[in-house]
C-alpha cells in the first residue's frame, strides 16, 4: 500500500524531465505537492524548487471593506517568504502574463511602507478607468485565479526566487473556477513553461481537469515538437482506493477520457457555444480513434468516417488546434470552421455511435 509520501519519493527519484499527472478528485494532489516539497528539501531545509498549489492561492485574500460599505475593496496579500521580492515586481510584468486571457480589468499595487514586507494589497478597476474614477471592483473567482496564476508566472522572472531554487517546478492545478477557454489558455502557459525550462529542471504538473490533461498530453506526446518532449515526458494517473493511493502508468489505466471529451463537445454544441479550444479537443478525439485503430495520424480516422479529402481536412484541424490560436485569434469560430467542426463531429458519431451519457 503506497502513501502520498511514497509517491512523492517515486516522483523525486524518477529521471523524466516532465511528469504529467491526471488525478481523480480528492485523491491528494495538494498533499502530494507538499510531500514532494518535503522530500526534496536540501539538508539545510531550503526548498530545492518552486511550487504552485492551493497554498499559493491562499496567500491572496479579499478585504471587502465592509465597515466602509466596500468603498476600498481590495485583494490583500499575506506575508510570505516572497514578500521581500515584491519590490522588483511591476504591474507591467503581470500585464504581460495576463495578456493572453484578455482581461477586462486593470489594477494597482499598494505597497507596504517597509519594502521588505512587499505588496500590501491590490485594487482592481474596469479596463479604461483610472483609480479614483470609479470605486474599486471585486473580481470573479475565475478572474482572481487567473490573476494569481499570472502573479506567480511574473514572480518566476524576479531575481532571487526561481533562479535560486532551480531543481524543479511543481504546478498543482491552477485552473479551478476557470471556464473552458481560460483553462486552455492556462494549458498554453504551462506548455510555454515547459518550453522554457525543459531539460534544465524537472517539471511536474498535476491536474484533475480532463481537458487540460488531454491537451497537454497531445502537445507533449504527439504535437509538432513531440520529437523533443515525448521521450522525456512521463504520463501517470494518480488514483485512490480504500484509503490507499497509487501512481499508475498511463498504459495500465482504464481511462476512457475520450468519452469525457465527447461530453464536453456535445455540451458546447447544445449551448451553441463551440469555440476555438473545442477544435483542439476534437483533434484529440480523432487522435484517440486513430490510435485505437492502430494508426497515429488523424487523417486515418477522417478517412474512416467518410472524408474523401482527409489529408486536407487534417491539415485544417491541426492548424485550428495549434496552441497559438488561443493567443492571437478570437475564440469564436468563423462560420466555415464551425461548419467543419459540425461535419466532423456528426460523421464521428454516425460512424462509431458513441454513447457519452450527456445529461
Amino acid at each position: 500500500m503506497s502513501t502520498i509520501e511514497d509517491i512523492a519519493c517515486e516522483l523525486r527519484d524518477d529521471g523524466a524531465d516532465v511528469q504529467l499527472l491526471y488525478a481523480f478528485n480528492s485523491v491528494g494532489k495538494t498533499r502530494l505537492s507538499v510531500a514532494y516539497k518535503n522530500a526534496t528539501k536540501d539538508k539545510d531545509g531550503i526548498h530545492a524548487g518552486i511550487y504552485y498549489n492551493a497554498y499559493s492561492e491562499d496567500l491572496f485574500v479579499w478585504n471587502n471593506d465592509i465597515e466602509n460599505r466596500e468603498a476600498n475593496i481590495r485583494l490583500s496579500i499575506l506575508p510570505s517568504s516572497l514578500s521581500r521580492l515584491h519590490a522588483d515586481l511591476t504591474e507591467l510584468n503581470i500585464h504581460a502574463k495576463l495578456k493572453p486571457y484578455r482581461p477586462s480589468f486593470d489594477f494597482r499595487f499598494v505597497m507596504h511602507k517597509d519594502a521588505e514586507k512587499g505588496i500590501e494589497s491590490i485594487s482592481f478597476f474596469p479596463t479604461g478607468t483610472q483609480p479614483g474614477d470609479v470605486p474599486p471592483m471585486k473580481l470573479s473567482r475565475g478572474e482572481e485565479r487567473i490573476f494569481v496564476w499570472c502573479f506567480f508566472l511574473a514572480m518566476m522572472e524576479v531575481e532571487g526566487w526561481a533562479d535560486k531554487q532551480t531543481r524543479h517546478i511543481f504546478v498543482d492545478d491552477p485552473v479551478s473556477s476557470l471556464d473552458d477557454h481560460n483553462i486552455f489558455v492556462t494549458a498554453s502557459t504551462l506548455y510555454d513553461l515547459i518550453e522554457t525550462y525543459f531539460g534544465e529542471r524537472k517539471i511536474i504538473i498535476a491536474t484533475h481537469h480532463i481537458g487540460m490533461f488531454s491537451i497537454l498530453y497531445d502537445w507533449l506526446k504527439k504535437g509538432e515538437k513531440s520529437s523533443k518532449y515525448a521521450r522525456g515526458t512521463r504520463v501517470r494517473i494518480l488514483s485512490g482506493k480504500q484509503g490507499a493511493v497509487s501512481l499508475e502508468a498511463e498504459k495500465n489505466a482504464v481511462f476512457l477520457y475520450h468519452l469525457r471529451i465527447l461530453q464536453v463537445l456535445e455540451q458546447a454544441r447544445r449551448d451553441n457555444d463551440v469555440r476555438a479550444h473545442h477544435f483542439a479537443l476534437l483533434r484529440q478525439l480523432l487522435e484517440n480513434v486513430s490510435s485505437f485503430l492502430g494508426v497515429g495520424r488523424i487523417s486515418y480516422a477522417l478517412e474512416r468516417i467518410g472524408f474523401d479529402d482527409a489529408e486536407d481536412v487534417a491539415r485544417i484541424v491541426n492548424a485550428l488546434s495549434h496552441k497559438n490560436v488561443y493567443y492571437f485569434e478570437s475564440d469564436r469560430l468563423v462560420p466555415d470552421n464551425l461548419e467543419l467542426f459540425e461535419s466532423i463531429y456528426e460523421k464521428l458519431n454516425a460512424h462509431y455511435a458513441f454513447v457519452a451519457h450527456t445529461g
